[in-house]
């Protein structure tokens, strides 16, 4: 399963919490071109890409660039790009 199915599956699954995750993502420029991305802040997950909202602006993120999905309370890691 790939990031957006992991996604879609957190964001529509009756007993999770979407907003309980973030998305690790790779972005250049950033510190160690890591950027963070809390779940609650995705305001729609389409076919190649996913749109969040930064300082009034959608975003466009395209999943390869996603490197990690975690659970934000346990820490737990539930999908990591192979080779990371």
């Amino acid at each position: 399963m790939g990031p957006r199915e992991i996604l879609n599956k957190l964001k529509w699954h009756p007993k999770e919490k979407f907003e309980d995750y973030e998305i690790v993502i790779l972005h250049r420029g950033a510190p160690k071109d890591i950027k963070i991305i809390p779940t609650k802040l995705v305001i729609k997950l389409e076919r190649s890409f996913f749109y969040y909202k930064e300082n009034e602006e959608e975003v466009m993120i395209p999943y390869h660039r996603i490197l990690k999905i975690r659970n934000i309370k346990t820490n737990k890691e539930i999908w990591a790009k192979r080779g990371i």
